[in-house]
């Protein structure tokens, strides 16, 4: 059975993808389409703030992207070195598209919180003839896969419109329960959310799902 996965494919250097890899001892066909692409902004202000690392008592780090904005301001020197914290304030790299349950637990616990957006997330230039030339050569998926709520935003119609009529026989699933919710609240079923985050919890979740629905069809 086919599944299509709504996110970016691992750096080539590290290997085949995992989620591909592990859908495949199952016995799917899973395809990647990038979905993001992103752009970092207000790295000179961010560079700034840590180069006074006396300012703050930690970084938050919630996304792969945050990390990547960090690496890249250190290449340069640190103006100020080795000077000790004295300040309870976290610095959060974020997105633009941060949600707002972080800072609000930190604040509701009085733990100052500093945010400083340094990506955007935008539409993969290719994702729209991506996915019309997946349709079009490989057909109808036994599931289609979002890894974000951004997946859910840029994705989700087009995929209503390439199904046409085949809709309800895509088994839509998640990575985690944000996502999830990002396809609810579009009017979406989720059959299927990964207990957690992870290839071996995803292709155990599409199992069970498509194993249930392939019992069914045959009664």
């Amino acid at each position: 059975m086919k599944v299509l996965l709504l996110k970016d494919p691992k750096d080539k250097d590290s290997g085949p993808d995992p989620y591909v890899k592990e859908l495949g001892l199952y016995g799917f066909e899973a395809t990647l389409i990038p979905v993001l692409s992103f752009e970092f902004i207000s790295l000179e202000s961010l560079f700034e703030k840590l180069s006074h690392p006396e300012c703050y008592g930690g970084l938050v780090f919630t996304s792969p992207r945050a990390l990547e904005a960090i690496k890249i301001c250190l290449k340069e020197k640190s103006k100020n070195e080795g000077e000790e914290p004295n300040s309870s304030a976290l610095l959060f790299p974020c997105g633009a598209l941060k949600r707002e349950v972080l800072p609000t637990a930190l604040r509701e616990k009085g733990i100052p919180l500093e945010s400083l957006t340094v990506y955007q997330t935008t539409q993969h230039p290719d994702l729209r003839e991506s996915l019309s030339s997946y349709f079009s050569q490989q057909g109808i998926p036994a599931s289609v896969v979002f890894f974000s709520p951004s997946g859910v935003k840029f994705c989700l119609q087009h995929i209503q419109k390439l199904s046409g009529d085949f809709l309800a026989h895509i088994k839509f699933a998640a990575i985690g329960p944000t996502t999830a919710e990002a396809l609810e609240a579009a009017g979406v079923p989720v059959p299927c959310t990964a207990e957690s985050p992870t290839p071996q919890d995803l292709a155990a979740g599409l199992q069970k799902v498509l194993q249930a629905q392939n019992c069914r069809v045959s009664e």
